[in-house]
């Protein structure tokens, strides 16, 4: 039995020696400032929460990433366990509280609660009319907004280790993720990826929150931002390819596992970022699976991930 369940996934943390560079890619990928001081940058999406994303100033790094909790009971739960912080009160925007752990490769896991709600941010979106119905925007003209994509939520993070299996059963069992799709290589034995989602009993969720790979170094693959729609997808990767400033990594595609609509970038110390529309939605009777690297590890449409993608971390 896990120690907690933790309710979602709440931001990720990094470390870059330049913040204004990183807004500058943060805001053209579709996030929007929530707050900054002299040492941090924290920004956020158009959902009620008050930052999703991290940088803070000093040299390149993957520091973390955190959850949030369903209750101060489940922070004072986890505050017992060996070398967990204690419960700490943030002193950063948003106030809550916090504990923060080591997961197995030495990276700060941090679990919240209590940190301030932000409004939501409305984006308007026309309806789209599909072959079973052809008529969902009848007499009305279809026009988007040109610019960023309008990012909702992070959604996942994806680690590279050569510890995946020791890494998974960390989350599994600390935090309460459970299986969607385990791969393997070869034989069922070896397990080179793990995809995790969040328990929420018969509540639907995402098909991950967090997928651990195979890798020869330990670090972070990308975290994962869910945007508006399909179209969203699109529109901010012409944005992108329009600064002629940030590197293009992977993309666009659908994944099998998971079935996003995928596009990847890299922030400029190579940091990957995703935008994503349109996952599975699964609950706890939908079980997990075991599945080849073969069948597994490949998109419906969309090119084959390139060599600069395939066990990429930023350690």
């Amino acid at each position: 039995m896990a120690v907690i369940k933790v309710r979602d996934l709440a931001y990720g943390r990094l470390r870059a020696p330049d913040l204004d560079q990183e807004e500058e890619f943060l805001t053209a990928f579709g996030m929007i400032r929530a707050a900054r001081t002299p040492n941090a940058l924290y920004m956020r999406g158009t959902d009620p929460v008050h930052h999703i994303h991290i940088t803070e100033l000093g040299d390149p790094a993957f520091l973390g990433f955190a959850w949030f909790a369903d209750s101060e009971d489940d922070l004072r739960t986890l505050a017992k366990l060996p070398g967990a912080s204690g419960i700490e009160h943030l002193d950063e925007p948003g106030g809550g509280k916090r504990v923060r752990i080591q997961e197995p490769n030495g990276y700060t896991i941090e679990v919240v609660h209590g940190i301030e709600a932000a409004w939501p941010i409305q984006v308007v979106r026309q309806p789209i009319n599909t072959g079973p119905e052809p008529l969902k925007r009848a007499g009305e003209l279809i026009r988007f907004r040109q610019g960023p994509s309008s990012v909702k939520r992070i959604a996942h993070a994806v680690m590279g280790t050569p510890k995946n299996t020791e890494t998974v059963a960390w989350f599994r069992d600390t935090l309460g993720l459970i299986c969607s799709d385990d791969v393997y290589a070869g034989s069922a034995d070896n397990i080179i990826g793990q995809f995790s989602r969040i328990d929420r009993g018969d509540e639907f969720v995402d098909h991950h929150a967090f997928f651990c790979m195979k890798a020869e170094r330990v670090g972070l693959n990308h975290f994962s931002f869910e945007v508006q729609d399909i179209d969203d997808v699109f529109i901010g990767h012409e944005h992108l390819m329009a600064q002629q400033k940030f590197e293009h990594m992977w993309g666009i595609g659908r994944h099998l596992l998971g079935s996003q609509v995928y596009d990847y970038w890299a922030d400029p110390w190579r940091r990957v970022h995703e935008h994503w529309a349109d996952s599975d939605r699964l609950n706890v009777r939908n079980g997990g699976n075991l599945v080849p690297a073969e069948e597994g590890l490949r998109s419906q449409w969309g090119d084959r991930p390139p060599a600069k993608f395939i066990g990429h971390v930023s350690a």
